[in-house]
């Protein structure tokens, strides 16, 4: 079966054929880059949501570009498309075979047959999208069948009624066409796209353009289950809704634990609320991420999901209003994480290099990580779940200067209704501790208006397990759980002074919210051009860098400098989290705890290991959390 997907800004077709696909040379690989073959990967995309009968369509399609989103009207037929590509992948990276720029419109086209058994009776033929960036408007043999905007999200399109499950079926020709629109920051367009920019600059990196997650295919019932939403408490008690397809059923839920014991079962209704308690869990922290497996059942459908029993709250511990994690106070340290690769940009070579990232992370002692303006494939979200990495997630941005690109009603009501995307999609990981509406007033209203006293709100009725970050960095109206302060040179973390900036519009901290510092650090190091992100506009923005170090142990007693600071305010003051930019090096910045191809860690690990460690047992001495080492 042929699958097309146009892309607004360019039009891309995905053939099975691997002949003419290489990796073209990045500007800087990683050691993983020329691993990733041409199945890439294979994993099952969607572990909370999991079925037996499935099948990756991800691997070398055909693609080339469009013209315009006239082309969205019509599926091209008749085309035979000659280029390859790699999916899942960006256009823009060396690992999709393509490497070309500013590509806004494109489609992708592949052949697939579908699995015997796939046509039986009352079964339902699914062709699923992790993400593609921007819009994908989906056809089957020529009729229009979905439409899709959001590059970070998850969709499905039903092709049980237009595919030919008796031979080969091409679903751009026949029988199905996906369009796809990308336009990033183009004038004339102020979208959520995070640090995806045309021209790259410093901060903001090059684009992704198209596939860059996942694309598979699954068989389910008629009426099947589309979703879990499940908290599971410190308590013991889940609360659960599973969602169907269809009119509300009987579904049975069980529990299991990693013996693969039952420990707790309940029959409900589909589309429902309810709840039911297990005895005595073990409970889910980053000194101990405890996962339980779940199995649930509607009528014909079956699906496997998992679970951590926790609760994120916040309280006063001894007179400082703190976050809680089961009920006491966890201090948390962790990264700026931006998710870019040098072979891939949006998409990691594979799962191994991603998890490279945390387990760094996790050796040095971290116990969270921001994930900065960008959303992860699910298998990310897992990998924390397992490791015991809690999460600050961050709503991807609309454009940065909100004076010169005020958000129109309708760009607003749009980054609204994404958000909810947001939360919805990833309220059922237990890593996730708090979400983040703006930062630095990145698409935020600067004329008085406050959409986030309005987003937290309704961040907290879609998910009431969680803490909200409304503004991190500044323009701060006082919404949400966390006051957050980014100042580089030095933290300023609910203490008693502060950075009175009018362009920063920075604040006093307020007692009545949790003081973080929110980003901080960022001090940098040119380790040398074998590990730099070779485009000279790039290279030429390095000394924008917050402070550049010419050694190593410069960086290293600057770092340890900083990390004293923070340590004197979490024994003085209210701190009770920080944010250091950032795990890696990211094209024109060398401010990484690690190079942007991976290859060389700057750190001191005993020294970083032990101003960590520090931080924990400061926050002990407090009321909080007795945190173990963890490495």
């Amino acid at each position: 079966m042929r699958l097309s997907i146009g892309i607004g800004l360019g039009v891309v077709l995905l053939g099975s054929s691997v002949l003419g696909y290489e990796v073209k040379t990045p500007p800087l690989d990683t050691d993983w880059t020329y691993k990733v073959g041409t199945d890439p990967w294979p994993e099952y995309p969607r572990p909370l949501l999991q079925r037996s009968r499935w099948q990756s369509l991800n691997g070398v399609w055909k693609w080339r570009p469009a013209s315009g989103l006239d082309e969205a009207r019509m599926a091209p037929l008749n085309e035979t498309l000659t280029q390859d590509v790699l999916v899942p992948s960006c256009l823009e990276s060396g690992l999709s075979g393509v490497q070309e720029l500013n590509v806004t419109y494109a489609w992708f086209d592949r052949e697939f047959q579908v699995p015997r058994g796939w046509s039986a009776h009352n079964q339902r033929f699914i062709i699923n999208f992790e993400a593609v960036d921007y819009e994908a408007t989906v056809f089957i043999n020529g009729r229009k069948a979905g439409f899709h905007r959001g590059g970070y999200w998850h969709f499905s399109v039903d092709a049980t009624e237009f595919v030919n499950f008796k031979g080969t079926n091409k679903l751009l020709e026949s029988p199905v066409q996906v369009f796809v629109f990308d336009p990033t920051d183009m004038e004339g367009y102020n979208i959520p796209h995070g640090k995806q920019v045309r021209n790259p600059s410093h901060i903001f990196y090059r684009p992704c353009t198209g596939i860059w997650q996942t694309v598979w295919m699954e068989s389910v019932p008629t009426s099947f289950i589309t979703r879990l939403d499940i908290a599971a408490g410190m308590d013991g008690q889940v609360d659960m809704t599973v969602l169907s397809s269809g009119a509300s059923e009987s579904v049975s839920v069980s529990v299991l634990d990693d013996s693969g014991n039952v420990v707790a079962s309940h029959d409900a209704t589909s589309n429902e609320p309810f709840s039911f308690v297990v005895d005595s869990p073990q409970l889910w922290s980053p000194d101990s991420p405890t996962l339980y497996n779940l199995t649930v059942s509607m009528g014909g459908d079956e699906v496997t999901s998992y679970t951590g029993f926790r609760t994120i709250s916040s309280g006063e511990v001894n007179g400082v209003l703190r976050p809680l994690l089961n009920g006491k106070f966890l201090f948390q340290f962790g990264t700026l994480d931006q998710g870019f690769w040098p072979d891939g940009l949006y998409t990691p070579p594979n799962r191994e290099a991603m998890v490279y990232d945390l387990k760094v992370l996790k050796d040095l002692g971290a116990n969270m990580l921001r994930k900065h303006i960008k959303v992860e494939n699910a298998l990310f979200y897992q990998a924390c779940d397992q490791m015991g990495l809690l999460l600050i997630q961050d709503m991807p941005s609309m454009k940065d200067d909100s004076v010169k690109y005020v958000p129109t009603d309708a760009e607003q009501a749009e980054f609204e209704r994404q958000f909810e995307l947001l939360i919805n999609q990833h309220k059922s990981y237990p890593s996730i501790a708090t979400w983040i509406v703006y930062n630095e007033g990145w698409g935020q209203y600067r004329d008085g208006r406050t959409p986030e006293i309005g987003l937290t709100a309704r961040a907290k009725e879609l998910d009431p397990t969680r803490l909200v970050d409304s503004t991190s960095g500044w323009y701060d109206h006082g919404a949400g759980d966390w006051h957050d302060n980014h100042h580089y040179a030095n933290p300023q973390c609910g203490s008693k002074f502060y950075s009175a900036i009018e362009q920063l519009n920075s604040s006093p901290y307020d007692p009545s919210r949790i003081a973080i510092q929110g980003e901080f650090g960022g001090i940098g190091h040119n380790i040398s051009e074998q590990h730099l992100w070779k485009v000279q506009a790039a290279i030429n923005t390095i000394n924008q860098t917050y402070e550049i170090n010419e050694d190593l142990d410069a960086y290293n007693y600057r770092g340890h400098l900083l990390m004293s600071e923070l340590l004197d305010q979490v024994k003085m003051y209210s701190c009770s989290g920080a944010v250091w930019t950032q795990t890696t090096d990211v094209e024109g910045e060398v401010n990484g705890f690690l190079t942007y191809d991976r290859r060389f860690l700057r750190l001191d690990k005993k020294q970083w290991k032990a101003d960590i460690q520090a931080l924990y047992d400061a926050a002990h001495a407090r009321g909080g959390y007795a945190m173990t080492e963890m490495f």
